[in-house]
């Protein structure tokens, strides 16, 4: 193999849309593009997103990338995927998408669960006996949330029988991207592990469990066949090759969601090694050796992009969906009211107006619970706002007041991951857009009481481990390379003087939960 021909193109649908990095054969990053795309949110807890739209902007990011000329694109050798995970896109036989795609913060298949999940006895609202299979064999089961696929199924199957009978196949993001790729359906044992059908007791033979199928009254065919995220699927399609103006022969691997890629584009792949994601939504995970749940915190261990290996898999539901929601609903909302539109660099104003206010925000709270949480509480109906508002708050305020509403959210993770694993993680690698803002990783590691790492260029950090799992599948690179091919842009220590103010605060974070806990669930009954 000729190094200078191993790059790789890839591709990172996050929620806001594609990010598209081109990535040499030593793992280097040679450039990228971003293309949004629209979130369709519907009063009724649904959230969705057009297939046709993710593809078009794949395509024009791709397109613009490759127009800056930083290699040809006959020296272009793989393509490879990650994406927003626990989403659902029905397509017919011939790959056509049925529906939009359901993706990770549809809550509406919540009516659905406790038929499926309960019985007797019932501990959590899951009946014992169906529990104890699904954590035996899956290392997890459904979440109440309406959120994970299976439940996005049941919504299809019960509110648009037209396309649940139409369907040949549900695919995952990430799988659904490949089919249009490749023509080829299947997914990998990590994207499909999150729809709680297969049996990951063993990681050389995961595959569909006939009786959880049966359970939820569910075919094997409406499924895809599984592979490994290092296998190749094969080539591009003639008209995948000439929409993005590469070769028919450029290769195609099956990738990984985009908590596995992070993990890998983080560098921390070691086992006990964490990683803190901030993006729209957050996560803190590390590898592990072994496969285990806490049911009641929503934490568990999956298959890894890595052949063999588990890793610690979580969610928050909103980070840096909090300052979107606070650039696009307060300060700059499209309502003629004269807000106009944000400024390019928003963030870095939100970053020097929370500068301006010292830690703990003069006593104003944020909670982060915009659309629920999932880990380490599942519950779709928590919600969030300021707490001790008052006449005298600044803008200011309330930007770090959310940078730090978020900082303790991930600090509640913190706790529950810590004791699942069983030691201290420290330090932690931070990625994700958030991660680009040096007072939100101070903050950060201010509440936590964590060294935290910021790697260098952290928003590529999902589309570089996808790049990486290409490399490794290729030949150019070795798992043990991985690491060494991410820098740490800075390292920061957590402030005594910060810590001390923000330990009585995370308190009161909590205590804001609990007294809120049940007005959320009167107020959002309907959900």
């Amino acid at each position: 193999m000729d190094p200078a021909r191993g790059n790789v193109l890839a591709i990172d649908l996050g929620t806001s849309g594609p990010k598209v990095l081109l990535v040499d054969a030593a793992g280097r990053a040679l450039g990228h593009e971003f293309e949004p795309v629209e979130l369709l949110l519907t009063p009724d807890g649904g959230a969705e997103q057009r297939p046709d739209d993710w593809w078009s902007a794949i395509v024009a990011a791709s397109r613009r990338l490759l127009a800056r000329g930083l290699v040809p694109p006959e020296e272009i050798v793989a393509v490879a995927c990650t994406a927003q995970w626990s989403g659902t896109v029905a397509v017919d036989r011939s790959g056509r998408a049925l529906h939009n795609a359901l993706i990770w913060l549809d809550s509406r298949g919540a009516p659905y669960m406790p038929q499926l999940v309960g019985g007797w006895p019932q501990i959590d609202g899951y009946g014992l006996i169906k529990a104890l299979r699904w954590i035996r064999v899956t290392g997890g089961l459904p979440g109440h949330s309406g959120k994970d696929p299976v439940a996005h199924i049941l919504w299809l199957r019960h509110r648009r029988p037209d396309v649940f009978s139409s369907t040949h196949q549900f695919l995952e993001p990430k799988d659904y991207l490949n089919l249009r790729l490749t023509g080829r359906f299947a997914a990998s044992i990590d994207s499909i592990a999150a729809h709680w059908l297969t049996d990951n007791r063993d990681l050389a033979r995961v595959d569909y469990d006939p009786a959880l199928l049966r359970l939820c009254g569910l075919d094997r065919g409406l499924f895809p066949d599984l592979a490994r995220a290092v296998d190749l699927l094969g080539p591009l399609t003639p008209q995948a090759a000439a929409e993005l103006g590469l070769s028919e022969r450029v290769q195609v691997v099956a990738g990984t969601p985009d908590l596995h890629s992070a993990a890998l584009g983080s560098g921390a792949i070691r086992d006990y090694q964490a990683h803190l994601y901030i993006g729209t939504s957050a996560w803190l995970s590390c590898h592990v050796p072994f496969k285990k749940t806490d049911p009641l915190r929503s934490i568990t261990a999956l298959p890894s992009a890595i052949p063999g290996r588990y890793m610690v898999v979580d969610e928050q539901e909103c980070a840096g969906a909090c300052l979107s929601f606070l650039r696009d609903h307060l300060f700059f909302a499209d309502d003629g009211l004269g807000g106009g539109p944000p400024p390019a660099d928003i963030y870095r104003r939100f970053d020097a107006l929370a500068a301006e206010v010292p830690p703990g925000s003069r006593g104003l709270l944020f909670l982060p619970w915009l659309n629920g949480e999932r880990s380490p509480l599942d519950d779709r109906r928590l919600r969030g706002g300021f707490i001790n508002l008052g006449l005298g708050a600044t803008r200011g305020q309330m930007v770090r007041a959310v940078l730090e509403g978020v900082a303790f959210n991930a600090r509640w993770l913190l706790g529950a991951v810590e004791r699942f694993v069983g030691r201290r993680l420290d330090p932690i690698h931070i990625i994700g857009g958030g991660a680009a803002s040096a007072l939100w990783c101070q903050i950060f590691a201010d509440v936590t009481g964590r060294t935290i790492r910021q790697v260098a260029r952290p928003i590529e950090a999902n589309a570089r481990g996808a790049a990486f799992i290409a490399l490794v599948a290729l030949g150019y690179l070795t798992w043990d390379d991985v690491s060494e091919r991410v820098e740490i842009d800075h390292t920061f220590a957590p402030d005594p003087a910060a810590e001390a103010v923000y330990g009585p605060l995370f308190r009161e974070f909590h205590a804001a939960r609990r007294a809120l806990r049940p007005l959320n669930n009167r107020l959002n009954r309907a959900l």
